[in-house]
C-alpha cells in the first residue's frame, strides 16, 4: 500500500503543476509520519510546547513554525555540504547521530523532571519570550542534523525530478521543494499548535496532572528516539 502510494506520488510529480505541487506537499507530510527518524520530532515539539506553560495558540504556532524551519534549514545546509563534498546527500556519518542522541537524552530527561534545562522551561520573566523562540529554533537546527539521511532517502525521487527540470523550469522546480517543505513543517506545526489547544480546552497549566503526564510520556518517547539514533549506527 505504502509502496503504491509513493509510486503514485512519483508519477504525479511529472504531471500538471497543480497536481505536482500537491503531490510534493503530500510527500512532505508523509516524510514525517512514516519515518521513524522524523516521528521522534513530534513528541519533542509537543513536550517543548507543553513545557512553556500557559501560552496562546498564536505563540504555540510560532514556536512550532520556528522548530520546523530550523529543521529545514539544517537539512538544506547539510544536503548542500555533503553534495559538494561528493558524499551521499545528507550523510553526516555516525558522529552526527551520537551528537543529536545526546541532545535527545538531555531534553527527554528534562521532560521527565530529572535534568534542569532553563531554556526548555517556561516562566513569567518577559525575557523568556525571546529565549523560548530562540530555543525552539535551535532545537530544530540540532534535530535537523539527525534527519539528513532519512530526509534525503524519502526525497531521492523528488530531487531527481527537480534536478531534471531545474535547467528549464527553475521556478516550478523551486515550487516543488517549497511545497515539500511546507508539508514537512505542517505536521510539526499542527502537533505543536494542537497541544496548546488541548491544554486550553482542558484548562491545563504547567502544574496540572494531565500536563505532567503528557510531558513524561513525551520525555520517554524522546529518549527512545535518541536510542533509535544510536542503534542506526549498528544497523
Amino acid at each position: 500500500m505504502i509502496v503504491e502510494l509513493f509510486t503514485w506520488l512519483s508519477q504525479a510529480l511529472t504531471q500538471s503543476p497543480e497536481i505536482a505541487i500537491g503531490a510534493a506537499f503530500v510527500w512532505g507530510v508523509l516524510s514525517v509520519i512514516l519515518s521513524p527518524c522524523h516521528i521522534a520530532c513530534i513528541p519533542l515539539i509537543v513536550g517543548f510546547i507543553d513545557g512553556q506553560g500557559n501560552i496562546t495558540t498564536g505563540r504555540a504556532f510560532i514556536l512550532s513554525l520556528l522548530f520546523g524551519s530550523g529543521i529545514l534549514i539544517t537539512i538544506g545546509v547539510i544536503g548542500l555540504i555533503t553534495g559538494l563534498a561528493g558524499r551521499m546527500i545528507g550523510d553526516i556519518g555516525g558522529y552526527g547521530n551520537y551528537f543529536v542522541a545526546i541532545v535527545f537524552f538531555a531534553v527527554g530527561l528534562n521532560l521527565l523532571g530529572v535534568l534542569s534545562l532553563p531554556f526548555m522551561e517556561g516562566g513569567a520573566n518577559p525575557d523568556y519570550k525571546r529565549k523560548g523562540l530562540l530555543a525552539a529554533f535551535v532545537l530544530g537546527l540540532i534535530f535537523g542534523i539527525a534527519l539528513g539521511p532519512c530526509t534525503f532517502a524519502y526525497m531521492a525521487t523528488m530531487l531527481g525530478v527537480v534536478f531534471n527540470m531545474a535547467s528549464t523550469q527553475i521556478v516550478f522546480a523551486l515550487s516543488l521543494l517549497l511545497a515539500y517543505g511546507i508539508g514537512h513543517c505542517a505536521v510539526l506545526v499542527f502537533a505543536g499548535t494542537f497541544t496548546e489547544v488541548v491544554q486550553h480546552y482542558l484548562h491545563w497549566t504547567e502544574k496540572s496532572k494531565g500536563a505532567d503526564i503528557l510531558k513524561k510520556i513525551c520525555g520517554a518517547l524522546v529518549i527512545l528516539g535518541g536510542v533509535y539514533l544510536i542503534a542506526m549506527n549498528f544497523i
